[in-house]
């Protein structure tokens, strides 16, 4: 039986999730979580949150960190850790997950409000007040006017990593975790099926290309 990975199209987490099953070789089953109706989803993991992966053995991981350690655990090849490297990756990975999510997402709201406009008034109009009892009244439509303000941020933010690039395929040289993590991140400029990393990003337009391919079996060319 294959596992199922429960998501949010958008999510950053989940394209995440998803890369690192992909990775390790995990045959899995992808399932669309409505944005209203989370039944399922809540049978499954008892939570209302993405991703959600329930393994063949009927185990269900939330969090996409957890779902990261606890996928090296069951299956510790090909491995997420570069030897002499774990440390640096948990943390990296923390810092992208957490830190560089905030300069990020707004940026990539719009493009998210339409998804879910066309899924539905009513799942657009949750989505909306999910995000404004978290940030305020009003945030979703000032993040969407500030859009220039946006994107300069978001290419600041992203510059460490866009030099990082320019001499490595990945953050540390080897694939690691913190390569699933800034992968999701971009992933929020991708999964419109239009990529919209930056031109002038060009190591992370690459590397965005060199991550989206790999699966169990590395791209020979990384």
């Amino acid at each position: 039986m294959a596992a199922k990975l429960y998501q949010f199209l958008g999510s950053p987490f989940c394209a995440k999730a998803r890369k690192l099953l992909e990775f390790k070789g995990v045959e899995f089953e992808v399932i669309e979580v409505d944005y209203l109706e989370r039944k399922e989803l809540l049978l499954a993991s008892g939570q209302m949150t993405v991703p959600a992966v329930t393994l063949a053995s009927g185990e269900t991981i939330v969090d996409s960190a957890r779902i990261a350690l606890r996928l090296e655990e069951l299956h510790p090849e090909p491995t997420i850790f570069p030897p002499g490297w774990r440390g640096l990756h948990v943390t990296l990975a923390d810092y992208i997950d957490n830190q560089l999510e905030d300069a990020v997402y707004p940026a990539a709201m719009a493009d998210e409000l339409a998804y879910y406009a066309r899924e539905g008034a009513d799942r657009a109009a949750l989505w909306r007040l999910i995000r404004e009892r978290k940030y305020g009244a009003g945030f979703v439509d000032r993040m969407i006017a500030q859009q220039t303000n946006n994107w300069q941020r978001v290419k600041a933010a992203l510059a460490p990593f866009e030099e990082q690039l320019s001499s490595m395929p990945f953050l540390t040289g080897r694939i690691g975790l913190a390569d699933f993590s800034l992968y999701g991140q971009l992933f929020y400029f991708a999964f419109t099926g239009e990529l919209k990393i930056p031109a002038e990003l060009k190591n992370l337009i690459a590397y965005f290309g060199r991550m989206d391919r790999i699966s169990s079996r590395l791209d020979p060319s990384a």
